[in-house]
C-alpha cells in the first residue's frame, strides 16, 4: 500500500497548520488509495542551522536528523500543508527539507496552503526546492485564506466546496507517488 504523510509545515505557537492538516487528514481518511499519516515537524526537534562541524570527515548526523530521514524514507508521497509567512514557506519546513537529500528523490508532493495571499508564494517556493530533490509535485494545489476559511483569522471553517480540490489533488498525489513507487522499487513491478 502506497504511504503518504500529510506534513505539517509550521512549528510556530498559535499555528494554524495543525488545524488545516488534521482537516486534510480526515478527507484522506475516508479514501482506500493510500495510508495517510500525519507528520508533524514540531515533534522531530530538527536542527535549525546547518549541522555543526562541516569539516572533512563529517560528523555524525544529530539523533533528530537521523528520526526525521528515516522518516521521509519510509513515506512514498508527501502533501505539505504550509502558511505563507514573509511571501514563502515556513523557515521550519524551508530547513527540514534542506537538511536531507536522499530520503526525498523520486517521490510525488501535494500542497495545501493558506495565507492572506492564498499561501501560493509558499508553495512556488516549495515547488523550485522540491524540483532539486528530484520530488514530483502535482498541479492540483489546495488553498485557503485568512480573510475567508478562518474565523476571526483564528478557528479554521472550510467550506464544503473544498471537498473535490482535496480530493482532486490526493488523486494526483497517489498516480504519481504510485508510479515513482516502482521507479524506486523495479522489481516490485515483476511480483
Amino acid at each position: 500500500m502506497l504511504r503518504t504523510a500529510i506534513i505539517i509545515g509550521s512549528i510556530r505557537p498559535g499555528r494554524k497548520a495543525e488545524s488545516v492538516a488534521n482537516w486534510i487528514y480526515d478527507v484522506a481518511s475516508k479514501r482506500s488509495d493510500s495510508d495517510y499519516e500525519l507528520v508533524d515537524l514540531q515533534s522531530f526537534g530538527l536542527p535549525f542551522t546547518e549541522e555543526p562541524g562541516q569539516t572533512r570527515p563529517k560528523p555524525a548526523r544529530p539523533p533528530a536528523t537521523l528520526a526525521w530521514a528515516e522518516t521521509i524514507d519510509s513515506y512514498d508521497a508527501f502533501v505539505f500543508v504550509t502558511p505563507e509567512y514573509s511571501n514563502g514557506t515556513s523557515a521550519a519546513l524551508r530547513n527540514a527539507i534542506g537538511l536531507l537529500a536522499r530520503p526525498w528523490n523520486n517521490k510525488a508532493a501535494g500542497f495545501v496552503s493558506y495565507g492572506s495571499a492564498l499561501g501560493r508564494r509558499a508553495v512556488e517556493q516549495l515547488r523550485m526546492l522540491l524540483g532539486e530533490l528530484q520530488v514530483a509535485d502535482v498541479g492540483a494545489h489546495v488553498t485557503f485564506s485568512l480573510f475567508n476559511d478562518f474565523e476571526n483569522f483564528g478557528e479554521f471553517k472550510p467550506a464544503a466546496h473544498f471537498l473535490p480540490e482535496v480530493n482532486e489533488m490526493l488523486d494526483q498525489v497517489v498516480a504519481w507517488g504510485s508510479a515513482l513507487r516502482v521507479l524506486r522499487h523495479p522489481t516490485a513491478l515483476a511480483s
